[in-house]
């Protein structure tokens, strides 16, 4: 009888030691209604091998519930001082545009790629990792021009310190929703998308000459999985040295990488126009 008792109390503790189902299995977004009114910018090589491209605008209406906006390492510190600061100002930009679009139904995924032990207690954690497995799409052959301004020097535009992993988590000045969802890894981030029934991505954040095309989870890789990708081009900037070739202004650059991914990549839209195209 003691033996009994004592075996029932071992597996009443082993169970109660267990975590909820609500915090194993966090819920999804209640699914969206409405449209979102997207003004998108391209460009075109009207005559083919000319080289000359062609700025054009068009108007695109989508589910919400097919949207989803990604936030490309938005760290709370930077390498590079010049990029701290002005990572700072962008994500003051962003908030808003965030919790916008958020009210609405969009979901969001932030992307602090190397900061994932932050986050790994949250249920914003939990909601992608527990994304169901699927076949990934045999990956497109686009062709990937080289970038119109040189970034080898790291791109650094303040006065060089050596690189060192400055990050620890997302800028505070982003708030986390409840049904946001947070991941690096673009496997996992594929999935999360599948699961919610989302085609079109839109990226925000840093930096659009590298983070921005190249991680797994942005513009590159899931363009050529089959996500169709939209780049928010006033909430983004580059990592350029004005000292390198073009020998352009910061800015300048940025405009320049800009229109290389609306060239060869994906579209881009104004963040006034996002949140003015909400349902």
């Amino acid at each position: 009888m003691k033996g009994s008792l004592l075996a029932l109390i071992v597996l009443g503790g082993l169970f109660n030691s267990q975590p909820r189902a609500d915090e194993t299995q966090p819920q999804l977004r209640p699914k969206p209604e409405g449209t979102l009114r997207l003004k998108l910018r391209t460009r075109v090589e009207t005559f083919k091998g000319s080289g000359e491209w062609d700025e054009i605008n068009l108007a695109k209406s989508v589910p919400v519930s097919e949207v989803a906006i990604i936030i490309c390492d938005m760290w709370d510190k930077h390498w590079c001082e010049g990029a701290t600061e002005r990572c700072g100002a962008l994500a003051e930009k962003m908030a808003p545009v965030l919790n916008a679009a958020r009210a609405k139904g969009v979901q969001v995924i932030h992307a602090p790629s190397d900061t994932m032990n932050f986050y790994q207690a949250t249920r914003q954690r939990r909601r992608v990792l527990l994304a169901p497995r699927v076949d990934l799409p045999k990956s497109l052959d686009l062709s990937d021009p080289p970038l119109p301004i040189d970034d080898s020097d790291g791109g650094c535009d303040t006065p060089q310190k050596p690189w060192y992993k400055a990050w620890t988590r997302e800028i505070a000045k982003i708030d986390i929703g409840e049904f946001d969802g947070i991941s690096d890894n673009g496997e996992e981030v594929y999935r999360f998308l599948k699961q919610l029934g989302v085609k079109y991505l839109i990226v925000m954040g840093v930096h659009t000459n590298m983070c921005v095309l190249n991680r797994t989870f942005a513009i590159r890789q899931m363009t050529r999985r089959g996500i169709q990708c939209i780049l928010a081009r006033d909430l983004t900037d580059t990592m350029y040295n004005p000292k390198m070739r073009p020998f352009v202004t910061h800015d300048q650059g940025t405009e320049l990488v800009i229109e290389h991914i609306e060239k060869y990549w994906c579209p881009s839209v104004l963040s006034s126009d996002l949140v003015a195209g909400l349902p």
